[in-house]
């Protein structure tokens, strides 16, 4: 076969996205250049490790998209790091003292097949969702050993596997940690990872186009089967079924099955029940906020990662200040780093402050109102809105609104005389007897603290749809 030269549609690819992304999108993260081409990729030359990573990170899937549909055929994107003064192209390369390029050449890329192949990446597995790349912490530790476990004798033990916890605490990449290890270790067993949207969508699609048996076959006689945000699923009858045949199937063949949801299962809504004991049958996990230690350990392994350099200090206040999830902290790190390198100017401890004064502030506070707050809790205990704030005393009212006094005060920057004018102008006391009360409730009422557990994710996931 000749050479291959995909330049022309590279070249295509950069120009819709610039066009879709806007002048300064582009300009940010595309500082990048097309390097060369085989049958299968094409390689793209990329100015330092952290380019590289929020390349890959937020517009691979993207760009190989664009791509798919201009070649009709899948082409892979690969991103090599080509520092300034390791190049001899006049984007990257210095001149010398007397105007010429140096004449030092580019590197040259290997491309001679090794005797042993290695194994393609896996399609619906992101590459950086690793073992190595999880920190754990005493947020996830026995979540991470278990998954670790899955991955080296899936199907033997912990099955199904599912793990349950907010936004952006690391369940998909726990997932898919199992997925990556599995995949690279046991060559003969067929992975797929999927969303249950997708399972959803495919299934429908499988009914419109008169191949259910298709269907059936590809998730009844796979060796590693992984579905994100089952929550999805609730009101879906027929995926839900379709699902509980499957997992039938699996389970029976000692096939292995890992889940995620953002909260327990027992929490979930419309799911059959005959579902709903086939999730909980195996080990249930649940991922907590990572605390300071392990969020200062999450910034430092994104920073060497990235080769950047990152004052200790700047790491401090960034775990001191966004204490909500993973996700959160990885972009007010990905932001501080952005406006390092377009400025180029080193991080110090004042640009921190300066730049991420709005995520700090937001991330306090978030999006959860007291309004939200009452809402929630009186939709829970099947109150109105303004019983909650009324003058009404009685027990099914009272035990309520103390609830929400506790909530409020737990979750929110509020003072507490700040939440007594919200509570329809009650005194500050008020809010700390209502505190108070909740807090001895909780010594002799286990039940309670689950009880709230389930509102205060009501909330949040209330509040980041609001």
């Amino acid at each position: 076969m000749g050479s291959w030269n995909f330049s022309v549609f590279w070249d295509e690819v950069m120009n819709q996205t610039r066009s879709e992304l806007g002048d300064h999108e582009f300009a940010m993260w595309f500082n990048i250049q097309y390097d060369s081409s085989s049958e299968s990729a094409i390689t793209i030359r990329v100015p330092s490790s952290f380019y590289k990573d929020q390349l890959v990170k937020q517009y691979q899937g993207f760009l190989e998209s664009k791509l798919f549909d201009l070649a009709g055929r899948r082409i892979a994107i690969e991103f090599i790091v080509v520092k300034p003064t390791q190049s001899a192209d006049p984007a990257f390369s210095p001149q010398g003292g007397d105007g010429q390029r140096s004449p030092e050449p580019r590197p040259k890329i290997e491309v001679n097949v090794p005797a042993a192949k290695v194994k393609e990446k896996h399609s619906q597995l992101r590459s950086d969702y690793t073992f190595e790349n999880f920190v754990i912490g005493d947020n996830n530790g026995f979540a991470s050993n278990a998954a670790l476990a899955i991955s080296k004798n899936p199907g033997t033990s912990y099955n199904p596997f599912l793990i349950y916890g907010g936004v952006g605490l690391g369940k998909t990449h726990l997932m898919q940690s199992i997925g990556n290890r599995v995949w690279r270790d046991s060559p003969k067993l067929k992975v797929i990872c999927i969303t249950a949207e997708e399972f959803t969508n495919e299934f429908i699609q499988s009914i419109h186009d008169k191949t259910t048996q298709n269907f059936k076959n590809k998730y009844r006689y796979v060796d590693v089967l992984l579905i994100d945000d089952i929550h999805f699923l609730q009101n879906k009858l027929g995926s839900q079924e379709e699902l509980f045949h499957t997992f039938n199937a699996l389970y029976d063949a000692n096939k292995q099955m890992v889940f995620t949801c953002d909260r327990p299962v027992s929490e979930l809504k419309n799911l059959s029940d005959r579902l709903r004991s086939r999730f909980e049958r195996g080990l249930n996990v649940d991922l907590q906020p990572p605390n300071f230690e392990t969020r200062s350990a999450i910034l430092k392994k994104k920073i060497e990662a990235g080769r950047i350099s990152v004052p200790d200090e700047v790491i401090e206040i960034i775990a001191k200040n966004i204490s909500t999830n993973v996700r959160d902290l990885e972009a007010a790190l990905t932001k501080l780093i952005a406006y390092a390198e377009l400025v180029h100017r080193e991080i110090t401890l004042e640009i921190a402050q300066n730049q991420l004064k709005d995520v700090f502030s937001q991330s306090k506070h978030g999006n959860v109102t007291i309004d939200n707050i009452l809402r929630v809790v009186a939709d829970y205990f099947k109150l109105s809105y303004n019983d909650l704030k009324g003058k009404k005393r009685t027990k099914n009212i009272a035990l309520p609104r103390q609830i929400a006094m506790f909530i409020a005060r737990d979750i929110t920057e509020y003072s507490t005389t700040e939440l007594g004018f919200e509570f329809g102008g009650r005194d500050h006391t008020t809010v700390m007897h209502a505190c108070q009360k909740i807090e001895e409730r909780l010594k002799l009422d286990p039940n309670l603290e689950s009880t709230i557990g389930a509102i205060v994710r009501a909330i949040k996931d209330y509040s980041s749809k609001a």
